[in-house]
């Protein structure tokens, strides 16, 4: 489906190249029309779920000063192993060029690459020439003297710490959410939202009392495939994995429980969705334990959240970097938060939701968004654009515009068409005015999944609440 799915997006105005005129560029992607409403809807569900466990929010720049990444570790440790062929000049991550030639293990070091690459013939997976250049990859951008574009939007939360304490009146938890920007100079962009150079961050950062990891009520919710570091594959609940102490903390557990019930909300696929601990020599420099919530994609599993157990290593550094107290006093006690930050990559989460939503009927595409995460809610036709249904349809869709601002009005084509064209872009219900409406002030209402029709007076369409309950009943957790 991920070809399908990329290429009904690119024809639908989902999201497409950035600068295609000029060939495009890797790595950089525009949202078009209908994509730039479904991500709004994504960051909706992400901020009204953390809304509810009582967070609050920041919106800090993009371009960072040195001193900040400097203190986070980012300067030194923020790098990936990169491989050069030297015949064909392409560059690429070095697990690519290990999966392409078969090899497992990764080396952690670059010695250790260096060696692996003496004692190894790694062909490129371009020309087949043997690569013998290896060397570490900055991933940020420098934009100039001592900035850089930002490769996470965390460290504005964790440099605003003790402004948002004072905020919160000092109280442990604080969960501090930013939806922003990332930038991170990837090695070899790919797979269009997958692998970016700009990409859309939804990031929590939940401070909390390391002696005290608790945090809200865990409950056995719907069984999910969980992948633990050691090797099992196990389908179980969170709550389970908690009991079992496969999750090392309750709090962590909350979290990644609230991910798993915010990306079903989103419409991700129980089915399609599983928790895959990090091996210790793959978290990121910051983390003591990191889980990913991963997407399935045909035969292939994205990372689209990442959660992380970043103990008190942003907040330390940060006081031992710039002299300023990032401890606060809770019952008498001098404290240095801890960190669980689940961490949401709205572009994977976007194409993951495309991807799995997308089905055929009579031989056509079917987008099944779930009906509240749509772009458009409704469509409005007239059946011809003739005796007076042009002008009948208009007004129909304007006093609907006036109740639920996510409706369109459609007239080009056949009506068969035009249906086609809404359930490809995930309209949940499309709206025909024909020569009945002008006798009795009725139209049809068609529904998306299951193609039913059904004949309602143009008054109940417009009575106070009716177009919610539509949305509403489809919303089923």
């Amino acid at each position: 489906m991920y070809e399908e799915a990329v290429e009904l997006a690119k024809r639908r105005g989902f999201f497409w190249p950035s600068f295609s005129i000029y060939g495009g560029f890797a790595g950089l992607y525009d949202y078009g029309p209908l994509g730039v409403l479904l991500k709004d809807n994504i960051v909706r569900i992400w901020k009204e779920e953390y809304l509810n466990d009582g967070a609050i929010f920041l919106d800090s720049p993009n371009v960072t000063p040195e001193p900040v990444f400097r203190a986070s570790g980012h300067l030194a440790r923020f790098s990936d192993l990169a491989a050069e062929c030297e015949h064909c000049k392409n560059k690429f991550k070095l697990e690519t060029v290990l999966e392409f030639n078969k090899i497992k293990n990764v080396p952690a070091t670059l010695n250790d690459a260096e060696d692996l690459v003496r004692e190894s013939d790694l062909k490129c997976p371009v020309c087949g020439s043997i690569i013998k250049k290896v060397y570490d990859f900055n991933l940020m951008y420098r934009v100039t003297g001592d900035y850089y574009l930002r490769p996470e939007t965390a460290q504005g939360i964790f440099v605003n710490f003790k402004l948002l304490a004072n905020y919160n009146r000092g109280k442990l938890p604080m969960i501090v959410g930013q939806h922003g920007k990332g930038f991170r100079n990837e090695i070899s962009p790919r797979q269009s939202l997958i692998r970016l150079r700009e990409f859309n961050q939804c990031e929590t950062e939940v401070f909390l009392d390391p002696e005290d990891l608790e945090f809200g009520k865990l409950y056995d919710f719907k069984k999910i495939t969980i992948r633990p570091n050691t090797g099992e594959e196990l389908h179980i609940s969170v709550k389970e994995a908690y009991e079992m102490g496969v999750i090392s903390s309750q709090a962590f557990a909350y979290f990644v429980l609230k991910t798993q019930i915010i990306l079903e909300k989103m419409g991700i696929s129980n089915e399609r969705l599983r928790f895959r601990q990090h091996d210790p020599d793959e978290r990121a420099h910051y983390a003591a334990d990191s889980w990913d919530a991963e997407g399935l994609i045909d035969s292939d599993w994205f990372e689209i959240v990442g959660i992380a157990n970043r103990t008190d290593f942003d907040l330390k550094n940060h006081e031992g970097s710039s002299g300023e107290q990032m401890r606060i006093n809770i019952n008498g006690r001098d404290v240095m938060p801890y960190v669980i930050e689940p961490s949401y990559g709205i572009d994977r989460i976007l194409l993951t939701l495309i991807s799995q939503s997308m089905d055929k009927r009579d031989g056509k595409n079917l987008l099944r968004l779930p009906y509240y995460m749509a772009p458009y809610h409704i469509a409005v036709f007239p059946l011809m654009k003739k005796d007076n249904l042009r002008e009948k349809a208009e007004e129909v869709y304007s006093s609907l515009k006036n109740i639920d601002s996510y409706v369109l009005y459609d007239e080009a084509g056949t009506i068969g068409k035009r249906y086609a064209r809404q359930d490809e872009i995930g309209t949940p219900y499309c709206i025909t005015v024909d020569y009945q409406t002008l006798e009795d002030n009725t139209v049809t209402l068609r529904n998306r999944d299951t193609s039913d029709q059904e004949r309602i007076k143009i008054e109940d369409l417009l009575r106070d609440g009716y177009i919610k309950n539509l949305m509403d009943n489809r919303l089923k957790l």
